[in-house]
This record gives structure tokens, C-alpha cells and sequence, in this order.
């Protein structure tokens, strides 16, 4: 890739570049849908290997030593990939926040990748997984404040599942928290998660969270999230990712099926 010359910081220039991490990445999609109107209302930006391997695969290349540029590497793949493939909607991205040393010095690659590929920056949603054990609580807060004054959205990934509690959800006030699968499994037939769920959702609903459910895979989990009052949601009951794709959810399929 030709870099701009307007591009003057290294660190950024590298960043866009894809400064050698060793192993090369790409980028699957999963939609996320908006249920009540029935559409897609955004993407997942998934890393791959190049060819398609798992990010099981790509995490086992990820060390102390390139993990900044791997979480950099992600950011710019992703909206390289989303631009090239005519993405309009949400592009959800993540992030690991114990490789951001600075917010505003690491979301300059980002702000300059959007540039380059002509992607809206106000279409980015920034997600933190609970898949990190996070160093300090006051970094990710200063990360989310960041990101925030800048017009970005942010989300929790995976609530319910690692460190983050009714704690983290009120002092880091995402713009979206998300479900993890483990309490969306048969849901239909766990009431004390039901009951779970809907504190959540009301936590969620004072501080003007929206609450986004993942890993969905059956109609009767659907329904279920449904009655307790969420409206986004995603898995593979909508969309397995695809590599290097947008797929499109079936609406007509999973009407008939309710």
C-alpha cells in the first residue's frame, strides 16, 4: 500500500502499512440485526487468517511483543475489509485495551485508516471483551471517555462471562452491552437467568445502554429475549460470519419459523 504522504506520525504510517506481525490477517463478518424492524443494523468485524483460519489460531501468534501492532493491525483491517465490501451499517470492532497505552495517540491509525478507505468514522462502534483480563479499571474508563468525546460508540462484549459486573456496567456506561452466550443458552428454560437478564436490561434501560444480545442459535432463545424486552441481537441463528463477506439475514425464513 502507497501511504499518504499527509500521513506524517511513524507509528501511524506502520500501523497502515500492516507492520510485520509475523503472520497475516484478515477479517470475517457477522451481522447484528435490529429485530423489531427487522434488519440488519450492523457488522462484526471477526480476525481470520488469511486463508481463513480461526482467531483461535490467530491468538496463538499474538505476543507481548506485537500486540499493540496486532490491535492496531485488527482496527485497520477491518474497515480496509468493510469499505471494500460496500459496508453502510455499524461496523463493530474490538479492541484490546491493555495493548492502548495512550487513547488518543492509538486511535490515530484508526482515524487515518477511515480516511484512507473512505469509511464513515461515525459508523464505528468499539468493543472491549471480557476475553482480556483487564490491567486497570481506570485505563479502560479513560479509553471509553476517549473514544467517546471523539463521537465514537462503545460496547462491552461478553457480560456475564469474566470480570466485568454491575459495577463495571455503571462507572464505564457503554453505548452497548453485550450478552455472552453463557446466559442466552436455553434461556427458555432458565427462569433464574430470565430474572438475570432482566436486571440487566433495567440497569440498562436507566443509564441509556442499549442491551444487545450474542450467540443466539435457536427461535425458542429468540422469543424468550424478545419477551424480556431485547431487541438487538446476533448469532447463528441469524448468520455464521463470513470470510471476507456481509452476509444477509433470511427475515422471511426465521418469520416462519416463530
Amino acid at each position: 500500500m502507497t501511504i499518504p504522504a499527509s500521513i506524517r506520525q511513524q507509528t501511524c504510517r506502520d500501523c497502515l502499512a500492516g507492520k510485520d506481525l509475523g503472520f497475516k490477517i484478515s477479517m470475517a463478518f457477522q451481522p447484528i440485526v435490529d429485530w423489531r424492524q427487522r434488519r440488519i443494523c450492523a457488522f462484526e468485524a471477526l480476525v481470520r487468517g488469511s486463508n481463513g483460519e480461526s482467531a483461535g489460531w490467530v491468538f496463538d501468534q499474538v505476543n507481548h511483543d506485537n500486540r499493540y501492532y496486532f490491535d492496531q493491525a485488527c482496527r485497520v483491517k477491518a474497515i480496509e475489509w468493510a469499505a471494500k465490501l460496500g459496508c453502510k451499517n455499524y461496523l463493530h470492532i474490538n479492541f484490546l485495551p491493555n495493548a492502548v497505552y495512550n487513547p488518543e495517540t492509538c486511535i490515530k491509525a484508526t482515524i487515518e485508516a477511515a480516511d484512507l478507505y473512505d469509511f464513515d468514522l461515525n459508523k464505528l462502534v468499539f468493543e472491549v471483551t471480557e476475553g482480556e483480563e483487564i490491567i486497570s479499571k481506570s485505563h479502560l474508563q479513560r479509553i471509553f471517555s476517549s473514544y467517546a468525546a471523539r463521537g465514537f460508540q462503545t460496547a462491552i462484549d461478553d457480560y456475564g462471562s469474566g470480570y466485568a459486573s454491575h459495577e463495571w456496567l455503571v462507572e464505564l456506561r457503554p453505548h452497548i452491552l453485550k450478552l455472552d452466550r453463557s446466559l442466552i443458552i436455553d434461556i427458555d428454560q432458565d427462569e433464574k437467568r430470565q430474572v438475570e437478564v432482566k436486571q440487566v436490561i433495567a440497569q440498562c434501560e436507566l443509564q441509556g445502554t442499549r442491551i444487545l444480545a450474542e450467540g443466539i442459535e435457536t427461535i425458542a432463545e429468540l422469543k424468550t429475549l424478545v419477551g424480556l424486552g431485547v431487541n438487538f441481537v446476533q448469532g447463528y441463528l441469524f448468520a455464521y460470519p463470513g470470510f471476507q463477506e456481509l452476509p444477509d439475514v433470511d427475515f422471511t425464513q426465521l418469520e416462519k419459523m416463530l
